[in-house]
Parts: C-alpha cells; structure tokens; sequence
C-alpha cells in the first residue's frame, strides 16, 4: 500500500523544499524558526517536524498593498504640473 503523504514534514524534509524553489534556508534555521514560533511544528522524539503548506506558504509571494492615488497628498505632484 502507498504510503499517505502527512502535512508533518522533517526540516531535511522542507530545507528541500527551499532548494528546489532557489533559496538556500538550512535545517539549523528552520529548526530556529521552530523555536521562536515562526514555524508551527512538533517534536514528538528528538526530531522536529513542521507543516509542509506553511513552508511551501513561505515560498508564494506575498500581495503588496498599495495606496490609491486618491489617498495621496495632492502637493506631492505640485512640481509635475508645471
């Protein structure tokens, strides 16, 4: 029988996950960000497991918010009318 795929992944696990996208984050940082709560994970034994979507969250890029043109100060654009 095929093993299920869990959310609970080892920091080899999802220091790969990093590679893969490009950006180099080894297993001593992940296992830092588990300490501090940047990272949910668990430590059942000795070894630390986090949650393969919050890595994989960490790697989609974040929408910006942007200020309408509206909001803006209307002297700022003083000097472009001239």
């Amino acid at each position: 029988m095929p093993r299920v795929a869990s959310d609970w992944i080892s920091l080899s696990e999802a220091a790969g996950i990093f590679a893969e996208a490009n950006v180099p984050v080894s297993s001593s940082t992940l296992a830092r960000w588990a300490r501090t709560g940047k990272l949910q994970s668990i430590q059942p034994g000795r070894k630390i497991y986090v949650r393969r979507a919050e890595v994989r969250a960490m790697l989609r890029p974040r929408k910006r918010k942007g200020i309408h043109a509206q909001r803006l100060q209307p002297s700022l654009f003083e000097d472009l009318d001239e």
